[in-house]
């Protein structure tokens, strides 16, 4: 029952953003660049300059950055397995390296563990779009018809407004910089982050159409994503000296679906958006199941 009181209010303002983009069709890119490019720096600007930089920091980077490459090594290995072909085995690795920490987990995090866990989260939150935008942008044109992966890697790291928000808070926070009252019009910029970035994923499962595909394909990508990581997290974070709170928010993060972000990617680059979209909405409606069993061994 704590499951459900947990999740129901998750799902609830997903339903929310769903029903109303059904009903008033809005131009969702909008609401997406509201989220990406002000809201959310915003938010992880005030998370840097308020919280003390540990040495924690550079674990929850090694386990990221870990977490994500086994998954492509996993993925690589299945692909040369069953043979699959170049654009194939790219949207295999959109579909299950990069979790939806933003949208879903952050939330998760919030209602679970209140403002202690936010910290570690927004982290989290800043080191997944890092990741996404670099390797995530990397196998999403490695696997067009047109490959500039690495150029394109690199260019959407530059307009990552997130990033120099971060930059900017690290600075405050290191040279004991004060805004003053301006802090006042940060927390209401910044407190909207989360509502506004979970209603926008449910407008984006909303203009999702997945298509007949094969089967084993999108049962692979549930596996990993859903399965496979919170247990490769699990064993990643049991040899990190980080605090035990943080350790239970990793593999509950590791546990979300696939980010959404994704299939931005593989809908620009047309690396089988089929594939990644139908990966996307199929894990996000089974982490209804898949994350209170987690939770449960977890906490």
């Amino acid at each position: 029952m704590e499951f459900i009181t947990i999740l129901l209010p998750i799902f609830f303002v997903f339903a929310t953003g769903y029903f109303v983009q059904k009903i008033f069709d809005f131009d969702i890119t909008n609401f997406s660049k509201l989220a990406l490019y002000v809201l959310v720096p915003f938010l992880v600007f005030r998370t840097f300059y308020q919280e003390s930089i540990t040495f924690s920091y550079f674990y929850i980077t090694i386990y990221m950055v870990g977490l994500c490459v086994v998954i492509i090594v996993a993925v690589t290995l299945l692909s040369k397995f069953y043979h699959y072909t170049e654009k194939e085995k790219c949207a295999l690795i959109l579909s299950c390296a990069f979790m939806n920490n933003g949208n879903y987990g952050t939330p998760l995090v919030l209602f679970l563990f209140g403002a202690a866990g936010m910290e570690t989260a927004i982290l989290l939150m800043v080191l997944q779009q890092l990741l996404m935008s670099t390797l995530g942008v990397y196998y999403a044109a490695k696997g067009s018809d047109e490959a500039d992966g690495m150029g394109a890697a690199l260019r959407s790291v530059r307009r990552m407004p997130m990033v120099y928000g971060a930059i900017a808070g690290i600075i405050c926070n290191s040279f004991d910089i004060t805004i003053g009252p301006l802090l006042n019009g940060v927390n209401l910029i910044a407190d909207a982050a989360i509502p506004v970035i979970m209603v926008t994923l449910g407008m984006q499962l909303a203009k999702m159409k997945p298509q007949i595909m094969d089967v084993k394909k999108l049962s692979a990508a549930v596996l990993l994503k859903l399965v496979a990581a919170p247990l490769i997290a699990a064993v990643i974070v049991w040899y990190l000296p980080v605090d035990p709170l943080v350790k239970q928010i990793m593999i509950i993060m590791a546990a979300t679906p696939t980010a959404a972000n994704t299939t931005m990617y593989a809908i620009q680059f047309q690396t089988d958006p089929q594939m990644v979209t139908s990966a996307t909405l199929t894990t996000t409606l089974l982490s209804a199941l898949t994350i209170p069993c987690v939770i449960y061994f977890v906490i």
